[in-house]
C-alpha cells in the first residue's frame, strides 16, 4: 500500500512531467509520451490499477509490473525510433546521390561551354 505523502508526490510529478512534455515536445512523438505521462498519473491516483494489472499478469509485485511495463514501453519506442532512423538514413543517401549526380551534370554543361 502506498501512503499519502508518496501518492501526492507521485501524482504531482506526473502532471509535472506531462506538463512539460506538451511544452516540449510538438511532433508526432508527442501522442506517445503525452500518453505515457497520462497512464504515470492514472497509476498515481488509482494505485489499485497497477495493482490490478500486477494481478492479472502475474507479476508479484507491483513495482515489478510497473518496471516490466515501463521497460516493454520504451522497447517498442526504440524499435519504433529504429525504424525512423533507418528511414532518415536512406533518405539522405538518396538525397546525396541525386545532389552528386546534379553537380556532375552542370559540371558537364560547364565543360560543354567552355570547349566552344
Amino acid at each position: 500500500m502506498m501512503t499519502t505523502m508518496l501518492r501526492v508526490l507521485l501524482i504531482l510529478v506526473s502532471v509535472a512531467t506531462m506538463g512539460m512534455i506538451v511544452r516540449k515536445i510538438r511532433q508526432e512523438d508527442a501522442i506517445f509520451w503525452i500518453l505515457l505521462a497520462m497512464l504515470l498519473v492514472v497509476f498515481s491516483i488509482f494505485p489499485k490499477v497497477a495493482d490490478g494489472l500486477a494481478s492479472l499478469f502475474g507479476v508479484y509485485s507491483t513495482a515489478n509490473f510497473l518496471f516490466l511495463f515501463t521497460i516493454f514501453l520504451l522497447l517498442i519506442k526504440l524499435f519504433t525510433m529504429t525504424i525512423r532512423i533507418s528511414q532518415l538514413e536512406t533518405r539522405v543517401k538518396e538525397l546525396v546521390q541525386q545532389m552528386a549526380l546534379e553537380e556532375l551534370l552542370r559540371k558537364e554543361d560547364r565543360d560543354k561551354e567552355e570547349n566552344r
